[in-house]
């Protein structure tokens, strides 16, 4: 039996042995295993010391960052890689990072690369300016559509003259009589002011094909009307014959005639 002054004089061991004893009542997360008496190392079976894992681990305090928009990672990368050293493949203008290119041999590639890609980028700018510019000028699409059109010569009657939209612009067709012909064929270029026989004026004798514009200021005459039988434009008193010449008012030329062509005995196609 322990007296109680010897539990007092052993009480520090009575107390260590007892914690010993004492089950924690949980369980070990992992069991544990035994220690390892050799490494293979690259082949190699060298002696397992406590050195082997010690010396990969990090020695300083391991800081984690967590948060919604955080992606919390922690990682033991190898640190024996050796990074690639090209330093004998570089320039010496370029070795040092914070090393400015102050001379204008060293900025000779740089200053190449800008003027370069600047004289480019204007070349395409003028480019497609002038394009825009030459396109805005050129004919729409609805007068391109009409760039030719087709006439069906037995729908106009001998001494009548018919109207059509061609290219945004009116155009005369007369279907002249005998006596019309012989009219404008016994006038005399000389006494014209735009001189022009009318045989220079028509493919066929019996048919006129001209654009209906005055030539004064664009103004649009009326057939079959004025002081020669052929068109007269009221705008500002221009008179022309059935052949379509200027022969009376301020017009200082003949009406135009387009270029058209015959295709057989009952058409005609203009343009």
């Amino acid at each position: 039996m322990i007296n109680i002054a010897t539990r007092a004089a052993n009480l520090p061991q009575y107390l260590r042995a007892t914690s010993q004893v004492v089950a924690s009542g949980l369980k070990p997360a992992a069991a544990g295993l035994p220690p390892l008496k050799e490494v293979s190392v690259a082949g190699a079976v060298v002696p397992a010391t406590s050195a082997t894992l010690n010396a990969q681990l990090p020695k300083q305090v391991v800081s984690v960052k967590s948060g919604p928009l955080v992606t919390t990672q922690v990682r033991f990368a190898h640190t024996d890689l050796q990074v690639p050293d090209f330093s004998a493949y570089r320039r010496d203008s370029v070795k040092k990072a914070n090393r400015k290119d102050d001379s204008a041999e060293d900025r000779k590639s740089f200053t190449y690369l800008v003027v370069g890609g600047s004289l480019v980028g204007s070349a395409y700018a003028a480019k497609a300016l002038v394009t825009q510019f030459v396109s805005s000028m050129s004919a729409s699409a609805d007068v391109l559509a009409l760039a030719k059109i087709e006439i069906k010569l037995s729908d106009i009657p001998e001494g009548k003259s018919a109207t059509f939209k061609w290219r945004g612009k009116p155009l005369f067709i007369r279907h002249r009589t005998a006596e019309e012909i012989a009219t404008e064929q016994s006038v005399p270029p000389s006494s014209l002011r735009d001189p022009q026989a009318d045989s220079d004026r028509v493919q066929r004798s019996e048919w006129l094909v001209v654009i209906g514009v005055c030539t004064h200021l664009g103004c649009v005459p009326i057939a079959n009307a004025g002081d020669f039988g052929g068109y007269y434009c009221p705008c500002h008193g221009s008179h022309y014959d059935a052949s379509g010449r200027i022969r009376k008012g301020p017009a200082p030329l003949n009406l135009e005639v387009p270029f058209y062509t015959f295709p057989d005995d009952g058409t005609l196609i203009v343009g």
